[in-house]
């Protein structure tokens, strides 16, 4: 088992191995003792680790009650979040109580929002059982809901006690949503790491996923300590994150996350190499692993369609939105642009 420690404004641990679910009520009771717990699943894990989950925190001395969503992006809003608070208020989950998330990044998002707001905070534990949850969304404490203007515009700063990753689970993930994780692992090459890019290029969907997984949640975890309020190099997380959720939003969200931000990274990779910003290799290499891991790496949609789509993006300040450009694998930068100059910059990655 590999694991990683998050020194934000909250310590904890996050354990990366396989079958660490059956074991979930132990580990549960090194950070918290035992309480009524509630977990938040969806209707497509809950059929398969529910049962497992409440077993073992049920042997370990923890009260069970369970909340079960719809899966899918359109759950992650504000009805369903009151919905779950109303669920923990009619279940009487006190301040010492505790909140579990068990699933992708919508659940893990909105489970988080909901720890951090009912009663004004209660604990809450992350146990992602996709990749892209895994090595993104349930580490960092960012947690959120959509609004029909945009992705994650509600939402909260929230560190969790624990993540358990176990990577067992991903292997009843459906190959188009593993695929979908990649892209973020793939991020985090271009920005941070070379050697992981490499790796990536070498094995492609059959990379080391302990080594892989627990490199990511490093890296992310590395930023998160330096900037957890995301106000400098934390932003840099974003690469290709502001024209891929344009992409998701202009889509009604049937454009996945992972697809939305491989194009994103592939449409500013071509932008910076046409703008001599970085070079053309540099784009091409990207792009080709993006396609290797069978990742989109091209849109439909228009320059002016994807700006305006960006306009209610969370990292825009004033007329100013921050792009994060690559200079080379393993080093990119911000790059704060004006609203009115981010049609023709996508243009150029078009």
């Amino acid at each position: 088992m590999r694991t990683v420690t998050v020194n934000a404004s909250k310590h904890y641990c996050v354990h990366i191995c396989s079958h660490l679910l059956p074991r979930l009520g132990e580990y549960i009771t090194e950070v918290h003792p035992t309480c009524k717990v509630a977990i938040v699943s969806d209707s497509n894990i809950w059929p398969i680790y529910g049962a497992q989950a409440v077993q073992s925190l049920q042997d370990a001395g923890y009260t069970v009650t369970y909340y079960v969503l719809p899966a899918g992006e359109e759950s992650k809003n504000s009805e369903q979040y009151i919905s779950i608070l109303n669920f923990l208020a009619e279940n009487a989950i006190t301040r010492s109580d505790m909140l579990i998330a068990l699933g992708g990044g919508v659940v893990g998002d909105i489970t988080g929002f909901a720890a951090a707001t009912y009663l004004r905070g209660i604990s809450y534990v992350q146990i992602p059982t996709s990749l892209l949850a895994m090595v993104d969304s349930s580490v960092g404490g960012k947690t959120a809901i959509d609004l029909p203007a945009g992705k994650n515009l509600a939402g909260a700063f929230y560190q969790p006690e624990l993540v358990l990753c176990d990577i067992s689970t991903l292997n009843t993930l459906p190959e188009a949503v593993f695929i979908d994780g990649c892209a973020e692992v793939i991020k985090y090459g271009i920005l941070f790491d070379k050697d992981l890019f490499h790796h990536l290029t070498e094995n492609g969907l059959s990379f080391d996923r302990e080594y892989v997984i627990s490199r990511c949640i490093s890296l992310k975890a590395n930023v998160v300590c330096a900037d957890e309020f995301d106000r400098g190099i934390r932003q840099q997380l974003n690469l290709g994150h502001t024209i891929g959720h344009s992409i998701e939003k202009l889509s009604n969200f049937t454009v996945s996350h992972g697809r939305a931000v491989a194009i994103g990274m592939a449409v500013i990779a071509k932008a910076s190499a046409n703008l001599n910003l970085c070079g053309q290799d540099l784009y091409e290499g990207i792009s080709v692993l993006l396609q290797q891991f069978s990742l989109p790496v091209h849109t439909d949609l228009s320059a002016t369609a994807l700006a305006s789509g960006a306009l209610s993006d969370k990292k825009r300040s004033g007329n100013t939105i921050q792009l994060v450009l690559p200079h080379s694998i393993g080093d990119c930068f911000l790059y704060p642009i004006s609203v009115n100059e981010l049609s023709s910059f996508i243009e150029k990655g078009l």
